[in-house]
């Protein structure tokens, strides 16, 4: 396999201490299936995993699938998926971004979910002697690409009720390329303040970036408050990552993107001038863009969500589990006290429910992902087998 890398990449690279070998590495992690089997390892496993089981709440998927008015514009585009962009979809949904974000339209980078600018973002802006800092629980996309390549991870627990520890954050490293901020948080969809998060930009490493990952921002009981696009739209030294995964309901249509100033989108685009940037599909794209402004749709998906996980956590501490939180996101975390996750989650998979994964630093807590009111009585049933055997 040939692997073309451009040349200000490769000097770029070489100038910031990657090796030829890191630089082959970080090659092979953008674009393509490679790419996609690295980004998305744990929930590619749960699919695998989950393809016999009647209740599937491990991946933090969107049971309603897309919203109606994106679903017909997506019907109504895909006979034209012959052409590359047949009504310029890519710029219709950056014009529709930017005004509900209030972001200038060259603050706005589409790409195929958040995966992609992730991953991106490490080899971007860290190096062998510029880490990455980041929360611990947190989503291990950064953290992986980061251990390929050999740059040092600086891991910061949550606080005692479980935001970002952002003054620990800054002083973590003094000489950071990337500081990494979920927000709500995967896997704990605890909220840490906007107020916070600007201050970790304030006052983080000179000549670092923060990156700030809102997957599940629209499931915020604040949204549209809580929402930090104004630092992009500041010029400030930020990366704010969003998805169609979630609450619309898009996660196998891989459309999502990343706002920030110019310079900062541009170094996104190194390894290959942003290939994938440009050519998402286009009846993807066209859903996305007519489901972004629905917004009666949004507050109806976050409240049934917000029924569906009150009646859950309900449901576990009326039987004396701990549930962390506050979740503003479609998951909690449930802690099994002397059970380790994983024999829990071999437990449910034979009860023909598959629950969420769990991280290294918690071996006893599962992530559960809320599903819809009937997906969460399955969960419930098979709770009761699993937790009385």
């Amino acid at each position: 396999m040939t692997i073309m890398i451009r040349e200000e990449f490769k000097d770029d690279m070489l100038a910031r201490g990657f090796s030829r070998r890191q630089m082959i590495r970080a090659a092979m992690m953008v674009g393509g299936a490679a790419a996609t089997a690295f980004a998305f390892a744990p929930e590619l496993a749960a699919a695998q995993e989950e393809e016999s089981v009647k209740v599937r709440i491990s991946s933090n998927e969107c049971w309603t699938g897309p919203m109606p008015v994106g679903l017909a514009a997506f019907v109504k585009t895909a006979p034209m998926s012959n052409r590359y962009s047949p009504n310029n979809e890519r710029g219709q949904l950056i014009k529709a971004i930017a005004q509900i974000e209030n972001v200038p339209e060259d603050h706005i980078m589409p790409w195929p979910g958040s995966n992609e600018a992730l991953v991106r973002s490490i080899f971007a802006f860290c190096s062998p002697t510029k880490s990455l800092v980041q929360a611990d629980p947190s989503y291990e996309t950064m953290g992986r690409a980061a251990k390929f390549l050999n740059v040092p991870i600086k891991n910061v627990a949550l606080t005692a009720d479980y935001r970002h520890d952002v003054k620990a954050m800054s002083a973590a490293d003094g000489n950071a390329g990337v500081l990494y901020v979920v927000n709500p948080n995967n896997p704990t969809g605890t909220m840490t303040p906007t107020a916070e998060i600007e201050w970790l930009v304030d006052n983080k490493p000179a000549g670092s970036i923060v990156v700030i990952d809102e997957a599940y921002i629209h499931f915020s009981k604040d949204y549209p408050n809580n929402i930090t696009s104004h630092l992009a739209a500041a010029g400030k030294d930020v990366l704010i990552n969003r998805t169609f995964s979630k609450i619309f309901g898009m996660a196998g249509a891989r459309v999502g993107y990343v706002m920030g100033r110019p310079d900062l989108l541009q170094k996104l685009r190194l390894y290959d001038g942003g290939y994938l940037s440009n050519m998402l599909p286009v009846a993807s794209v066209a859903c996305a863009t007519a489901s972004l402004g629905d917004k009666a749709m949004i507050a109806q998906r976050r409240k049934t969500l917000n029924d569906n996980r009150a009646m859950t956590m309900d449901f576990l501490t009326k039987r004396n589990f701990k549930v962390i939180g506050p979740s503003e996101a479609n998951m909690v975390m449930v802690d099994w006290k002397t059970k380790s996750a994983k024999d829990m989650q071999a437990a449910f998979r034979a009860q023909g429910v598959g629950i969420g994964r769990s991280w290294p630093s918690w071996p006893n807590v599962s992530r559960i992902t809320i599903g819809s009111k009937q997906d969460m009585e399955g969960f419930f049933a098979a709770f009761n087998k699993v937790v009385s055997a």
